[in-house]
């Protein structure tokens, strides 16, 4: 070439460099981070789970590209939990606004593509995944019906209550975390509806055998 000079190749967009992963979004306490576990040991994947760097994430972001998740960080506990109706917890929410997403983003296309990954949690939104996906089929979410999301709760939250054990009232921050979670599974819901995307509904009394089955055949493995 005329100077020497190189031509680069067309710049492949994040959705075709991604192609090696699995997504598994939904609501909390659906049995995702077990479904995944259980996916990565079985094939050999590398398991991300955005649980895990959460504290890192909220270390990377300024108050200017994440203004929710830093007044977030402002406030007690009972101002987080206890003092705010349930409808303003959830719109507020950072992860439910996609604050941060674009790090989840960073840190996957950082990893070797020879391997899949399985990446898993309840910032996985629908809007925000669906550009990412070069096959719709590697994307599902699990959508907890409310006695398996309380059942959830309760064997989580252990003798002090978790989190909410440490409010002035975890009863009332239990019920407002309850109800706001309860919406954003609704949320998720009508969103993957609008994509076409695949959603599971996770009943009460569906087994982790059941849930994993399910999940493999919506991967198609």
């Amino acid at each position: 070439m005329p100077g020497g000079e190189a031509v680069a190749g067309p710049r492949r967009s994040p959705a075709a460099r991604l192609r090696h992963v699995y997504w598994i979004g939904g609501g909390s306490g659906a049995g995702k981070s077990t479904v995944s576990r259980r996916l990565a040991d079985r094939n050999g994947w590398h398991l991300y789970a955005t649980d895990d760097v959460m504290h890192d994430h909220a270390a990377r972001t300024t108050p200017e590209d994440a203004p929710h998740l830093h007044r977030f960080l402002a406030m007690d506990m009972d101002e987080r939990w206890v003092d705010r109706p349930p409808r303003v917890m959830l719109e507020t929410f950072h992860w439910f606004r996609g604050e941060g997403f674009h790090l989840i983003v960073e840190d996957l296309l950082r990893l070797p593509p020879d391997r899949c990954v399985v990446v898993e949690g309840f910032r996985l939104l629908p809007r925000l995944v669906r550009p990412l996906l070069a096959d719709p089929e590697r994307a599902v979410w699990l959508l907890p019906t409310p006695g398996f999301r309380q059942a959830a709760f309760h064997s989580r939250s252990g003798p002090g209550g978790g989190f909410v054990g440490r409010t002035s009232d975890p009863a009332r921050a239990g019920r407002n975390l309850a109800e706001r979670d309860g919406m954003f599974t609704d949320r998720l819901r009508e969103e993957t509806g609008q994509l076409g995307l695949r959603a599971i509904e996770v009943e009460t009394g569906m087994s982790e055998d059941d849930l994993a089955e399910q999940v493999t055949t919506a991967f198609r493995l």
